[in-house]
């Protein structure tokens, strides 16, 4: 009897400690014409990659997924696709960093010395990156992806064991509740990081009820995912060109359970806006987030958008990612361990290789990586 295994390449890397795995190989082409379609179908048809990456024995919850895939966009050098605990985030500055420094660290993306523009497609649209390259690495990535909005302000739920939550309901990539930390109790110090996780559960399943679904461009977004703990904003001098730079302790929890160890840029984004609807911030000043953990991201305001009915705000995300792991991971799908009803049939058969080879490649080429041509712009 013939074993059903595969083979799944991956990129691990961090940002801020967060771990994104990259799916480079392995999974078959995806019905859809875009980025978003092919993120829809995944969800509905074949989210059993999704539990397989973020579940024991292959992976923890605590991580997320970004499968490469062939972007629709044509400036667009490739397409990925998020995958979290929640569910599919539309967009994710962390994933997006860590994304866009696998793809130049080991060569799928031609990397060059100083500052390098790189554009990938999000489920939500384009991700307009600038990598900073010295001396072969790359060391920091600034990305501009969803412009973020205020979709309500002054919400308020009761949840059980707490009392009374207020928050403000922001779009950045996905909805997150944005909640004052010390009105709580918390200083967002590493010691209550357990103690943030489950006022967060708590505070979540309470919110969800009733809570806006709906983006006015990309449609039902699914229930409430995230909430940001804000911690006070204190003036950290000025910028190179004359702004001013603020920094404000940050956490992100993503529902379920898990404490973001890094701020989050989707996170950061969602602050900045918060910020600028109430004056606090402007055009060109920064704020720099600061996790439990200690790790930072620094968000820059830029101009002035509009989705739907909604003022929005273009922000910048500044943070850099290290490479970690490059495996290859067999998966045996008759393991009892392994829910196989809807991941099968996403996956490259065996005999294919996981990958698509047609001649030699030179080098620096995507397909020298065992990639599929079209994969790689």
């Amino acid at each position: 009897m013939r074993h059903r295994e595969r083979t799944l390449e991956l990129l691990d890397t961090q940002s801020g400690g967060d771990v994104s795995r990259i799916v480079v190989a392995g999974v078959g082409p995806l019905p859809g014409d875009t980025v978003l379609a092919k993120a829809r179908y995944l969800q509905s048809d074949g989210d059993g990659l999704r539990r397989l990456l973020l579940s024991e024995p292959y992976g923890d919850p605590a991580m997320s997924v970004d499968l490469i895939v062939e972007p629709s966009h044509p400036e667009a050098q490739a397409g990925y696709i998020i995958m979290e605990a929640m569910g599919y985030p539309l967009y994710s500055g962390s994933n997006t960093i860590c994304t866009a420094t696998a793809l130049l660290q080991s060569g799928r993306i031609p990397m060059r010395e100083g500052l390098q523009s790189v554009v990938l497609e999000s489920p939500a649209g384009l991700a307009r990156i600038s990598a900073r390259v010295l001396d072969g690495r790359v060391v920091s990535i600034t990305t501009q992806g969803e412009p973020a909005y205020v979709a309500a302000e002054g919400l308020a739920v009761e949840v059980p064991h707490y009392g009374e939550v207020r928050f403000d309901l922001v779009w950045s990539g996905a909805y997150y509740a944005m909640i004052d930390a010390a009105r709580h109790g918390f200083t967002l110090a590493a010691a209550e990081q357990i103690a943030l996780t489950a006022f967060g559960d708590a505070f979540v399943r309470a919110a969800r009820p009733g809570l806006l679904q709906e983006h006015p461009e990309l449609g039902d977004v699914g229930p409430l995912p995230f909430a940001h703990f804000m911690g006070p904003v204190r003036e950290a001098g000025g910028t190179a060109d004359g702004h001013v730079r603020y920094e404000s302790p940050s956490a992100t929890y993503v529902h379920p359970g898990v404490l973001c160890r890094s701020p989050t840029g989707t996170g950061t984004s969602a602050r900045l806006a918060l910020m600028a609807r109430r004056g606090e911030i402007r055009e060109g000043d920064e704020l720099e987030t600061i996790s439990p953990r200690g790790s930072r991201f620094i968000g820059t305001v830029r101009e002035n958008a509009q989705v739907g009915d909604y003022p929005a705000l273009h922000s910048t995300i500044t943070g850099s990612a290290r490479l970690m792991a490059h495996s290859h991971i067999t998966v045996d799908l008759d393991d009892p361990l392994v829910d196989d009803s809807d991941l099968e049939h996403v996956l490259s058969p065996l005999d294919a290789g996981n990958v698509a080879h047609d001649g030699e490649a030179p080098p620096g080429d995507a397909r020298a990586h065992g990639w599929p041509r079209h994969v790689i712009r």
